[in-house]
């Protein structure tokens, strides 16, 4: 099966974000002039917060109307000093209220929540003015696109906290995080069938050193487990759920009888809390990569883990004999974004964990993309050849090099890397707000360890 490669399991301080939704005030409580509120309207995309900056009065309660109009989902919040008001996850087209109470005069920071999106640039400011200077409404544009980065965000640090921010981040990975998804599962084995069991929940995962977030995890991780069977292997897949909300299991790119599909009232019904159901099929496909994930209000529980790795191994995991090529590391890698931010296995930078191998090893790498976006995956100082898509192993004919591979939402790759290069060489998304900013790399960045 290729060499396992280190997963942290340690504990890191938990930030405890306040998340509220103030109250309007109509009881009178804040005093004179606490009935009179100002509207705003503000606007979240990938990766900007607009207005940038936002002017309002002093001694009045500012309502935020608050719309999403990018593609993964964001929160608008308020950092008071005393506490930090935000929204619920807002997807694709939602909009909500902010109510905030009165604020002293000064300088307030507005930003995403959402694991990566601060970072990204997800950031604003909320200048509130005594007088005719506290104007009500809001003004400057969003910054984003522009050569200082989202939001101004160079400009707010200094050029040692530039560096400083760039040295601490690399000299933190791998950093030691609670959970690690990927993991083996082992089956039930009885004759030629084998067993296995998931139990969809709602957990707190830690995506980087003390940043928690909520999530749904199969068996409590981000990704789920790793499945590994064979072809002709007879299968069942027991599914529990203990979450709040109904859910389903869908194989995806695996073949399985209609009713083993899991798509709600139109295979199966849905397994609903405390409820379970259990998927059986016979394994039919060739070796290779394929994914298992809910496909019950996917947008939400999809975005927040639950994922996992379906791998129909070649017999006694033997991936030369597929390929024709030395494999020596195997490794599988999920991208994921959304709620939990931008992931690889569920982890950001620092903490997502390199793939290490010894010069002249084969290494072979198992990539699908289960989050909202496209990404395109970037290793540096080698070229590595795409040898199978979507679990078809390519002909020698049809295969190609590349150093950046786009991996759209839905879609495996298999890549082999010859490890002829000894050094720390670093691989990530190639989308920039998704792995770097003045503070340093952050999201989809790991690294191939050649010793």
């Amino acid at each position: 099966m290729g060499r396992r490669h280190w997963m942290a399991t340690a504990s890191a301080l938990l930030v405890v974000m306040l998340v509220a939704s103030a109250c309007g005030g109509d009881d009178g409580s804040e005093g004179e002039g606490s009935t009179a509120s100002v509207g705003i309207d503000v606007s979240l995309t990938e990766f900007a917060i607009s207005p940038a900056t936002i002017n309002a009065p002093a001694g009045q309660a500012i309502t935020f109307n608050v719309t999403n109009d990018g593609t993964a989902s964001h929160t608008f919040a308020v950092d008071t000093g005393a506490e930090v008001l935000a929204t619920a996850e807002l997807q694709l087209g939602e909009s909500v209220t902010l109510e905030v109470p009165p604020l002293e005069p000064g300088e307030y920071r507005t930003l995403c929540t959402v694991s990566g999106h601060e970072g990204a640039g997800m950031v604003g400011t909320l200048m509130v003015a005594a007088g005719d200077e506290g104007a009500a409404g809001a003004t400057g544009a969003s910054a984003h696109g522009d050569a200082s980065g989202a939001s101004g965000a160079h400009v707010q640090m200094t050029v040692e906290e530039m560096l400083v921010g760039h040295e601490e981040s690399v000299a933190a990975f791998p950093a030691e995080t609670q959970g690690a998804g990927n993991e083996l599962l082992e089956p039930r084995v009885q004759g030629d069938t084998k067993t296995f069991e998931l139990t969809a929940e709602e957990v707190r995962w830690e995506t980087k050193p003390g940043v928690f977030v909520d999530a749904m995890g199969f068996n409590g991780t981000v990704p789920g487990p790793e499945i590994r069977v064979n072809a002709g292997d007879h299968v069942r897949i027991v599914v529990t759920n203990e979450m709040a909300q109904p859910t389903t299991l869908h194989l995806h790119g695996v073949t399985v009888p209609n009713g083993m599909d899991g798509v709600p009232f139109i295979t199966q019904d849905p397994i609903m809390p405390g409820g379970f159901f259990t998927y059986e099929f016979d394994v039919v496909d060739p070796p290779g990569m394929y994914v298992y994930h809910s496909h019950f209000n996917s947008t939400e529980q999809v975005g927040k883990g639950l994922y996992g790795a379906f791998i129909v191994e070649p017999k006694r995991g033997d991936w030369s004999s597929v390929y024709g090529e030395p494999v020596d590391v195997e490794s599988t890698l999920f991208l994921g974004d959304g709620p939990t931010g931008f992931v690889l296995n569920g982890k950001e930078f620092p903490a997502t964990q390199p793939i290490v191998a010894d010069v002249g090893d084969g290494v072979l790498i198992h990539l699908a993309n289960d989050g909202a976006q496209i990404h395109p995956m970037h290793l540096h100082g080698y070229h590595f050849q795409v040898v199978a898509e979507d679990g078809f192993v390519l002909d020698p004919g049809q295969r190609y090099m590349a150093d950046t591979l786009m991996v759209a939402p839905g879609q495996r790759f298999d890549v082999l890397v010859r490890a002829d290069y000894p050094g720390v060489w670093a691989y990530h998304c190639h989308i920039l707000p998704h792995v770097e900013g003045p503070q340093g790399m952050y999201g989809m960045v790991t690294a191939l360890v050649v010793e």
